[in-house]
């Protein structure tokens, strides 16, 4: 067989321990991670709407929850993520990310992924907190099956490996936010990502021209 694949990338190994169910994160750490969802009506959105407000008193009052409020708007082929991070006592750290010609679900990965780094960076977090309106992306995250999305997945799974092996006491939730309600925290992320209006640098001909062939690459480096 030819060799040249083992040139191109050397540190692959398709039977390296890491890739065998006993090492993967959903089959080391599957009690550490959890989903929560809405049910459809009017009542329970009430419901949820008091449990999200319980549950951010909760966080602001433990400084070992983090809670990450993520929402993505996708404008003139223009990707807008904006996650919120709220820990106790410290500044909400508030960051804006924008790519052009991405799928709204890899633009909501990277929220994600940005979101738990951002988390984890202090030593002291036991629990983290992600809320967003797309429940099958969160879910994307622990899918086993191949996908378009897996560098991200990867990047995240492997950070929450890294989270969950520090400490066994701590865990990540996952909640369902019903985009159509109005909830105080997540407006203002919504209103932030939807209100943002990128200046191009370049016509949006050229910059088309520019992306749609890797040929272009030369050059735009030129």
């Amino acid at each position: 067989m030819d060799n040249q694949f083992n040139e191109i990338f050397p540190s692959f190994i398709s039977l390296h321990l890491k890739f065998s169910p006993s090492s993967r994160v959903i089959d080391l750490f599957s009690n550490y991670f959890s989903f929560y969802l809405v049910s459809e009506c009017n009542n329970s959105y009430k419901a949820w709407i008091q449990r999200l407000d319980n549950l951010t008193i909760e966080s602001s009052r433990t400084p070992s929850h983090a809670l990450v409020i993520t929402n993505t708007s996708i404008k003139n082929n223009t990707a807008t993520s904006i996650p919120h991070i709220h820990v106790h006592n410290k500044p909400v750290i508030k960051t804006l990310h924008h790519i052009m010609n991405v799928t709204s679900t890899k633009a909501k990965l990277f929220a994600i992924r940005y979101g738990i780094n951002q988390a984890t960076i202090s030593d002291n977090i036991s629990k983290i907190i992600i809320i967003m309106d797309s429940i099958h992306v969160m879910k994307k995250i622990f899918d086993l099956l191949s996908h378009l999305f897996q560098y991200h997945t990867t990047s995240i799974l492997n950070k929450l490996w890294n989270f969950f092996s520090h400490n066994q006491e701590n865990s990540i939730e996952f909640w369902k936010y019903p985009s159509h309600c109005k909830w105080y925290l997540y407006n203002a992320v919504d209103k932030k990502a939807k209100s943002f209006n990128l200046i191009l640098l370049l016509s949006y001909k050229q910059l088309w021209d520019c992306s749609k062939k890797l040929e272009y690459n030369d050059i735009v480096n030129r």
